[in-house]
């Protein structure tokens, strides 16, 4: 890989522009940037909840998918790229049946909250549905895979499927929504 980013400021984005992996450069605030930085703030928010005590597996899992959301970044730092497998979504979906298949049915809406780690891949999981969400703006105006959307739509999924495993494997359980409680 060499030496890739030996000098940090280059001063070339001080006009309000970014160059992308092209060699294009594009407004700060477009659609594209604005992804890029809701993904990298996902990858963020999961490497925090790494700090956290929790099981070698789902630890594993969780590193891996900071792995795919850096090839995410990058996908949406070249336009027209695809770095995202077509079978990683899958992948995704499998490790969301096996750890539900181990937690009770839900029967009630369920707060953010429980554990440290459970409560960060709760606030990880709100910013993925964000950066999904920006993923589907800048799809209307430029071409985005369907692979990167149905992974951070799936990813989602399962990070609020792993919130409720690590409360249930720290022997807690959800924090349950009480209709009315101040009422």
């Amino acid at each position: 890989m060499g030496h890739r980013l030996s000098k940090i400021y280059t001063r070339t984005g001080d006009a309000g522009t970014t160059g992308l992996g092209d060699g294009s450069r594009t407004a700060k605030d477009s659609a594209r940037i604005t992804a890029m930085g809701e993904v990298d703030e996902l990858n963020s928010l999961i490497g925090v909840a790494l700090c956290e005590a929790m099981a070698d597996d789902v630890r594993e899992l969780l590193l891996g998918i900071q792995h795919d959301l850096f090839d995410l970044g990058g996908e949406l730092c070249v336009p027209g790229a695809s770095f995202v497998a077509a079978t990683q979504p899958g992948r995704l979906e499998q490790a969301v049946d096996r750890y539900n298949g181990e937690l009770s049915p839900l029967k009630e809406f369920i707060l953010p909250g429980g554990t440290r780690a459970a409560a960060q891949l709760h606030l990880a999981r709100t910013v993925c549905r964000r950066a999904e969400r920006s993923l589907v703006t800048l799809a209307a105006a430029e071409t985005v895979s369907d692979t990167a959307r149905q992974y951070l739509n799936r990813l989602s999924d399962l990070l609020f499927v792993l919130a409720r495993w690590l409360n249930k494997s720290a022997g807690g359980g959800d924090v349950l929504w009480q209709k009315g409680k101040n009422a």
